[in-house]
């Protein structure tokens, strides 16, 4: 076959490139392969020389499991969803005011949730005794739209179709290195295209499922409950059913091979092999071949850190809000801890939401948002519970304040603004119930990508 020559050939420059065969680039790399789960079609779209394949391997080689893998790979054996990201982020408190579930700490879709909530705009503001700044939002889940063992929705494939890009270019490469009769580049960038390939497609096999209460107990209470973060509150309003998946779900992969997975294994021993191949070989190629090499990878790192860029979470949020069909979502901002309690409990003990002869008791909605054991926060919890039980219009103002003989005076003016934040909330609360009832679509929802 007819080559053409190539000057820089006869130079007695070397580019070194061994250095950055395998170490350069890895973050980016495993970034990209933890979203071949994400988003359609990409697991076929893996066919480029993508750097850092030795982190590659050792990062994913760790879901094989026999005493060989642990031996090559060591490192936890963890879960498919672990390993690609899917799972392992604790989330907040939650408690159930008519179930009385309390599971201390959530999973990884509640964490989710309340990355979301954080995305969500204030729409409303309760005037008030400023302290810090404190929001409630709440969170209406609709009818039954996430089972045990759905399958999760998949992203939409234009973001995986610019992997075009560094597919075409590593192909060229691979030609032009064979044109100017360099085969040794050419096998070596040919190497890096099936390795990184067939990684992509056996790693890119396994569904994304959702997992979570198989099905509820008849006769259950709604799971209206809070979800309780140092300065937030989620309230989320839904059959135990629909807010089960959230509080109790998870993500799956469901990967064949498990619980060795030796197909996982084997392809991060092809991606090791190729990393010492390239290591050792490619400083062997000619300079124009090692230019072609270097232009291969610097294409595939620039789409890997495109696709590391989209950040993973955020896709994670938006295919559990697409799940969950974007439930509606209300955050209102209040000024104190006080009044944030009492407004939880206000729109928690709604009569026209709240199931007929319920189990709710305001007082443990306030203790367990505002836990602390004084007399002066007691004696508040108790004439706050008091009046928010009465079915009347409820009323917190200076006539109804007691005046305990033991109180100090310093305990006085305490117990006077706390019952003033609470006639705050009560009356932000009648402000916006209309809204608080009936959510509307809100058009300041962040949209991801």
């Amino acid at each position: 076959m007819p080559t053409f020559n190539v000057p820089i050939n006869q130079s007695h420059f070397n580019l070194n490139t061994s250095n950055v065969a395998g170490f350069f680039g890895g973050d980016e790399a495993i970034a990209a392969m933890t979203t071949v789960h994400l988003y359609r079609g990409r697991r076929w779209l893996g066919w480029y020389n993508s750097p850092g394949s030795y982190t590659v391997a050792k990062k994913f080689g760790q879901l094989a499991n026999s005493r060989l893998w642990d031996g090559l790979f060591p490192g936890p054996n963890l879960t498919p969803a672990e390993v690609f990201g899917l799972d392992g982020k604790p989330g907040p408190r939650y408690w159930g005011v008519f179930s009385g579930t309390d599971i201390t700490t959530t999973g990884h879709l509640a964490y989710l949730v309340e990355q979301k909530t954080r995305e969500v705009q204030p729409e409303a503001e309760v005037e008030g005794r400023v302290t810090t700044p404190l929001s409630i939002t709440i969170v209406d889940v609709g009818d039954g739209v996430v089972k045990h063992l759905d399958r999760a929705p998949m992203m939409s494939i234009h973001h995986a179709l610019l992997a075009a890009i560094p597919i075409t270019i590593s192909l060229a490469t691979c030609a032009i290195s064979a044109a100017s009769g360099d085969w040794l580049a050419f096998a070596l960038i040919m190497i890096g295209v099936i390795s990184s390939g067939i990684s992509c497609l056996v790693m890119g096999s396994a569904q994304l499922e959702f997992t979570s209460v198989k099905e509820a107990a008849p006769g259950v209470p709604p799971a209206d409950g809070v979800l309780l973060m140092p300065t937030d509150v989620i309230i989320i309003r839904g059959a135990e059913k629909d807010i089960d998946p959230i509080t109790k779900g998870s993500f799956c992969l469901k990967m064949n091979g498990g619980p060795e997975f030796r197909r996982i294994g084997l392809c991060s021993l092809l991606l090791l092999a190729q990393f010492l191949i390239q290591l050792l070989l490619i400083p062997q190629a000619t300079t124009f071949g090692q230019i072609m090499f270097i232009s291969s990878l610097a294409a595939s790192w620039a789409y890997n850190s495109f696709l590391s860029s989209l950040e993973q979470e955020k896709i994670q949020i938006n295919i559990l809000m697409k799940a969950l069909r974007d439930p509606r979502m209300l955050k209102i901002s209040l000024k104190n801890r006080a009044a944030q309690a009492v407004f939880a409990c206000l729109v928690l003990g709604d009569g026209a939401r709240r199931p007929r002869n319920s189990d709710f008791k305001p007082k443990e909605v306030l203790q367990c948002i505002i836990p602390n054991e004084t007399r002066v926060w007691n004696t508040w919890r108790d004439k706050v519970m008091e009046e928010l039980e009465k079915p009347e219009e409820k009323a917190f103002g200076l006539d109804f304040i007691c005046d305990p003989p033991e109180f100090r005076d310093d305990e006085r003016k305490l117990l006077t603004s706390l019952f003033r934040d609470a006639q705050s909330a009560y009356r932000g609360y009648q402000e916006h119930i209309h809204k608080i009832r009936y959510i509307p679509s809100s058009p300041n929802e962040k949209q991801v990508s």
